[in-house]
């Protein structure tokens, strides 16, 4: 994966099986604010399907960041991104109980191990 933030991350494919429990892996530290439970963050992301290496979704691919209280999101985003700063990349691997739940519901990526990276661009309570 490139960890150019100024630039969308290329994903690189994974090995192995997918894990069972939410994964955090920061690619750079920010030095800026900090994430919180709860607050609001603005962001750019890329996410990918664990199984497939399927881009499912991008905000670099429609050209502008995303804002949004943390609350209001996956489990795996919600427990994933508290902590990280501002100027941050972190990627998290997330199995389908903290994304859209056990295959079969009624969203399209349920079941499905998700892996998205994350720019942290603000962050605040």
């Amino acid at each position: 994966m490139t960890s150019a933030n100024s630039s969308k991350p290329v994903v690189d494919f994974p090995n192995g099986e997918p894990p069972t429990v939410l994964d955090i892996v920061d690619v750079t530290i920010g030095e800026g604010a900090e994430a919180v439970p709860g607050g609001t963050v603005r962001v750019h992301y890329v996410g990918v399907e664990f199984d497939s290496g399927e881009e499912f979704d991008s905000s670099w691919n429609r050209g502008e960041s995303i804002e949004f209280p943390l609350r209001g999101l996956i489990k795996g985003w919600q427990d994933g991104i508290p902590g990280m700063k501002v100027g941050g990349r972190r990627q998290l691997v997330i199995p389908p109980e903290l994304a859209y739940g056990p295959k079969g519901g009624r969203h399209r990526l349920s079941g499905k191990t998700l892996i998205f990276v994350i720019d942290l661009l603000d962050a605040r309570w």
